[in-house]
């Protein structure tokens, strides 16, 4: 199975969040400092030129800005034992698939009844699982974060552990602007994800939508930009109309495990990937004594995955969890937007 990778900046940060890192001793931590980083974002600007973006830009978003020692503070990762057993998955799934947040997507889903179904016709993503990431994201809009975007996206490119990839998108953040972006409007999450989507800007760049029409990109407060939006990205990431993302399945005692264990290790988020087994048809599992819960063709490649191991809840997941997965690279995370979904649909 293949799948398009042109969200791969994107995709690189989220392994990154996902995944963390042995920290350094506080001996060992970089010092930082206004005049260092001032002398930094004259780099940054110089960069931006470059990149055709233009000084009215360059001065609104950089001018006058301080580091953020909190952003310095929450991206410090945390150390981990990278033999360590994965939690299990029932916790998580009470957490963000609960009372509140499935009634919150039922009501979203019916306040948008005038516009889901023209983003289905045009993008083939099925409405429930835009709601069901738009629920995940930011609990429906109500909490989208209230850092300074830019800000928080100069400090982490100063700090310097990930400069490549703050950099690019502090640069694509001033595009944003010479798009008639207001410089007020880029406020989000302390890691630089905006609006309802929680898009990086380099994404909003590529994919964002004017869904309404009224020429404006806006996820912060358009219902039908922000479904389009979703839905542009989850297309372009390569959505299979018509298939679900993955079905609870059966799995009989004694079956072989081994003979189903892929040999692939994947080079993104491979602690996530590891986890799957070999791709297989519908027909094929069946044959081997798996029986999906609900209906699904036979043709229907999947994988097989037990997040908390033999005996308890399976999953054949298909393509189209893959495509969740490159929202955000994190079984637990793909697993719940899935039924969010299903429970939002039920």
């Amino acid at each position: 199975m293949k799948f398009r990778s042109r969200f791969r900046p994107f995709l690189q940060y989220l392994a990154v969040l996902a995944a963390p890192i042995a920290v350094a001793s506080p001996a060992a931590a970089q010092v930082y400092t206004q005049a260092g980083f001032e002398t930094y974002l004259q780099q940054v600007a110089a960069k931006a030129r470059a990149e055709g973006v233009s000084e009215r830009a360059i001065s609104a978003g950089l001018s006058g800005l301080t580091i953020n020692q909190r952003v310095v503070e929450l991206d410090r990762p945390q150390a981990y034992d990278p033999n360590s057993i994965p939690p299990p998955f029932a916790p998580y799934r009470r957490d963000h698939v609960d009372a509140a947040r499935i009634s919150g997507g039922q009501r979203t889903y019916a306040a948008n009844a005038s516009i889901i179904p023209r983003v289905e016709a045009r993008y083939g993503v099925p409405g429930e699982i835009l709601v069901a990431i738009w629920g995940h994201e930011t609990n429906y809009g109500s909490f989208m974060g209230g850092f300074d975007t830019i800000r928080s996206l100069a400090t982490l490119a100063y700090e310097g552990r990930r400069r490549d990839l703050f950099e690019g998108e502090l640069i694509a953040a001033l595009k944003m602007i010479d798009r008639g972006v207001a410089r007020s409007q880029l406020t989000g999450s302390w890691a630089g994800a905006i609006g309802n989507p929680q898009f990086l800007p380099s994404v909003w760049l590529r994919v964002a939508q004017d869904g309404d029409g009224n020429g404006t990109r806006d996820i912060w407060n358009s219902r039908a930009d922000t479904l389009h939006s979703i839905a542009a990205y989850f297309r372009d990431a390569g959505w299979r109309p018509g298939e679900p993302w993955g079905v609870p399945a059966y799995v009989p005692s004694g079956f072989n495990r081994d003979a189903v264990k892929t040999d692939l290790v994947s080079p993104r988020c491979p602690r996530v990937f590891a986890r799957h087994s070999q791709w297989r048809t519908i027909r094929e599992w069946k044959a081997l004594g798996i029986r999906p819960q609900k209906i699904v063709s036979d043709d229907v490649m999947a994988i097989l995955f037990e997040p908390d191991g033999p005996g308890q809840t399976a999953y054949l997941l298909t393509g189209n969890y893959r495509v969740i997965l490159d929202y955000n690279c994190s079984n637990y995370y793909a697993l719940s937007v899935g039924i969010l979904a299903d429970e939002i649909r039920r």
